[in-house]
């Protein structure tokens, strides 16, 4: 973008000055309509995220197999959903402001094997690929249930194959773990935003982990780039993947079971508002694609991107998406919150999303440590700076005078993408720093 298109923008769309001057700000999209329309501006539909949800139910022996971790759950990959009311009394205090309605947790930092909101689509999208060669090649048995994939002969097919996947950190996380369980030889291009002990992890899994000092978008860039010259390699597509979309959306039915369970309604009167931390774009867009489908029009999700990093914001407030990026209005995309650290969204997703995404906003690094340290000291519950970036939004909504947010019966729902893999020192360290902000 050349500085006249910029200068243009900024007449046009005055927010986007707030945006280039990093200033936390939140977007709402003036594109939103009623589900039942937006889903004819789509090829997604309801039986593609029922067919995502019926693969994960006949590997979940295998996953409850191979990963005890998930036994809890008899192999369902799910988290708790928790009310965090210490956590709602210290943002009142923080801001200054009454949050009236239920302020609660998607505690997707405590998912099993991979403990992130990356391990419902990533892994998805490897089980996904696992079966299609498993049936192309007449091994599974249909008299057996998914067990099966933890048989020799399934493994030695699997090691003839490659996965590859460019990532930030967790979507890498949950891939090389998944992929190396089944057998696979898996590839992760890690940009340098990725955190060392994410590598060490990887590595430690027997996965190969290629580093760039570029960012997120380069690292993308070579791994499907290598892919591309490879027959027997896979390459999980971040940006464009609606497999991996799918892995995703299936999480909006289990929180809408979830919400029943604890006698929650989502109506006109009691709206849902639910704040999903957003990088490239594929796993908060496929929560919200689920959430919608699941919960109607009275459910209102929001993307929280940090101030050097709003790649989705700027994308669909110019609705240029993929061409345009952080850095044609003069942001570093450098940021703390290292799975959020993209400078380009995924246009695939943007575009998905422009009729079902309530708005967007913008969160400072230094409010991530300090979010860190509040939800620590006030529930005891720990997270990774990029998962914090939900834990604003009820303030943002309130402040913009969103309708029904500071509703009494309104609920609002923050999307916690990770922390349970996090080292002990390192989380410690983002701690500590959060005292010094």
């Amino acid at each position: 973008m050349n500085d006249q298109d910029r200068k243009a923008w900024l007449e046009k769309e005055p927010l986007l000055q707030q945006v280039a001057e990093m200033k936390e700000v939140l977007w709402r999209n003036p594109s939103v309509q009623p589900v039942n329309r937006a889903m004819e501006k789509t090829s997604l539909t309801r039986e593609k995220v029922e067919d995502a949800r019926q693969r994960l139910e006949r590997f979940a022996p295998y996953l409850e197999k191979v990963f005890p971790d998930t036994a809890v759950n008899r192999g369902i990959i799910e988290s708790p959903l928790t009310s965090i009311p210490a956590m709602k009394r210290m943002l009142e205090q923080q801001y200054k402001l009454k949050i009236a309605g239920m302020l609660m947790l998607k505690q997707d930092n405590a998912l099993p094997i991979s403990g992130s909101i990356k391990a419902r689509g990533g892994i998805y999208e490897v089980l996904k690929h696992a079966e299609t060669l498993a049936l192309d090649h007449q091994l599974v048995n249909d008299t057996q249930d998914y067990r099966q994939f933890a048989e020799p002969v399934f493994k030695s097919l699997f090691a003839q194959h490659k996965i590859a996947v460019g990532s930030t950190g967790n979507l890498g996380l949950s891939i090389g773990i998944m992929s190396a369980k089944l057998g696979f030889n898996v590839t992760v291009h890690m940009s340098a935003d990725a955190k060392q002990w994410k590598k060490d992890l990887l590595r430690s899994k027997g996965v190969e982990v290629i580093e760039y000092e570029d960012d997120y978008s380069k690292a993308v860039e070579e791994g499907r780039r290598q892919a591309q010259e490879d027959p027997f390699c896979h390459f999980i597509d971040d940006e464009n993947s609606t497999d991996l979309f799918m892995g995703y959306a299936v999480a909006g039915e289990r929180v809408a079971a979830q919400l029943k369970a604890l006698h929650i309604k989502v109506d006109r009167e009691h709206p849902l508002f639910v704040y999903l931390p957003c990088g490239v774009g594929g796993g908060p867009g496929g929560v919200a694609f689920g959430l919608k489908l699941a919960l109607g029009d009275h459910v209102h999700c929001f993307f929280a991107e940090p101030t050097h990093s709003p790649c989705m914001m700027i994308g669909m407030a110019t609705g240029l998406h993929d061409q345009v990026s952080v850095a044609d209005f003069h942001l570093d995309n450098k940021t703390a919150a290292d799975g959020l650290a993209v400078g380009t969204a995924s246009a695939f997703v943007g575009k998905t999303m422009e009729p079902f995404l309530a708005g967007c906003y913008s969160v400072a690094d230094h409010t991530l440590f300090k979010l860190l340290k509040n939800l620590a000291d006030s529930e005891d519950i720990w997270l990774e700076p990029s998962a914090l970036a939900g834990m604003t939004g009820p303030v943002k909504v309130i402040e913009s005078h969103v309708p029904e947010a500071n509703s009494e019966k309104a609920v609002h729902l923050v999307w916690g993408t990770g922390g349970n893999m996090v080292p002990e020192e390192e989380m410690q360290s983002y701690y500590d720093q959060a005292g010094k902000q």
